[in-house]
C-alpha cells in the first residue's frame, strides 16, 4: 500500500496546523500508549564538538563554528554554527545554523526517535521546545523506519507534550520533497506482522516394527 498524503485546506498553510503525534500514530494504526521524549536527558549534560569556538564571559554566550556536534542524552544537533547560553538557572539555549541543522531525540520507553532539519534550529532547554525554520521537516522514525513526517517552514515541537504546530512558506520554501511549499503531512502504513511459519506435520517413522511403536 503507498504512502498517503493528506489533503490540507488552504485556510491552514495560511495559518497554522497543530497536531499531536499520538494522534498521527493513531491514524496510521501504530496502536499502544503514547511516548514522551526521553525524560533522562533533562539531567545529562552537554557535550559539544567543533572546529573552532568563542565565549562571551560577560553575556555568558559560546559561539561554535565548523562541523559542529552537540549531544545532550539521546539528544544529537548537528550545524555548521551554534550559539549556545545559560541561564542562571542552569538551563540552556541553542540557535542552530546549517544547510540543514539536524535535530535528534529519542521517545522514552521505546524504540522510536524524533528527527528533524532546518537551515535554524532553536533549542529552548527551560521550555522543552525545539523550533525548525525554513525547509523544516520533522519525521518520526521506528527502528530507522520512517513511519509519520511532516513539512513546513516552520516547525515548532514541544517534548514535552509532542504536540507540533507547522506552518507554510509557499513558493519560496519550496524543497524537492515539497516543491509547493505548503504544510505537508506523510503517514505511512502500519507494517503487517510476519506471518508464523505452519507447523510441520508428524509423520510415523519408516521400517519400524509397529508392535514395537
Amino acid at each position: 500500500m503507498p504512502p498517503r498524503l493528506l489533503p490540507v485546506p488552504a485556510s491552514l498553510t495560511r495559518s497554522k496546523l497543530r497536531l499531536p503525534l499520538a494522534a498521527i500514530a493513531l491514524i496510521s494504526g501504530l496502536a499502544g500508549q503514547p511516548a514522551l521524549a526521553e525524560r533522562a536527558d533533562r539531567d545529562k549534560p552537554v557535550n559539544i564538538e567543533a572546529d573552532s569556538m568563542q565565549y562571551d564571559d560577560a553575556k555568558q554566550v559560546n559561539v561554535f563554528t565548523g562541523s559542529v556536534t552537540l549531544t545532550k542524552g539521546t539528544i544529537l544537533i548537528r550545524a555548521d554554527r551554534l550559539v549556545l547560553r545559560q541561564d542562571a538557572a542552569g538551563n540552556q539555549y541553542g540557535t542552530a545554523h546549517g544547510n540543514p541543522a539536524s535535530f535528534r531525540q529519542k521517545r522514552d520507553g521505546v524504540e522510536q526517535f524524533i528527527v528533524g532539519t532546518g537551515q535554524q534550529i532553536t533549542y529552548d532547554g527551560k521550555a522543552e521546545t525545539v523550533r525548525f525554520e525554513q525547509r523544516a521537516t520533522l519525521k518520526r522514525l521506528e527502528r530507522e523506519r520512517v513511519t509519520d513526517e511532516v513539512h513546513g517552514n516552520l516547525i515548532v515541537y514541544d517534548s514535552r507534550s509532542e504536540f507540533f504546530d507547522v506552518r507554510s512558506g509557499g513558493a519560496s520554501a519550496a524543497t524537492p520533497e515539497n516543491p509547493g511549499g505548503r504544510v505537508r503531512v506523510v503517514i505511512q502504513p502500519k507494517q503487517a506482522a510476519p506471518a508464523e511459519p505452519a507447523p510441520t506435520p508428524l509423520t510415523p517413522a519408516q521400517g519400524i516394527d509397529p508392535a514395537r511403536r
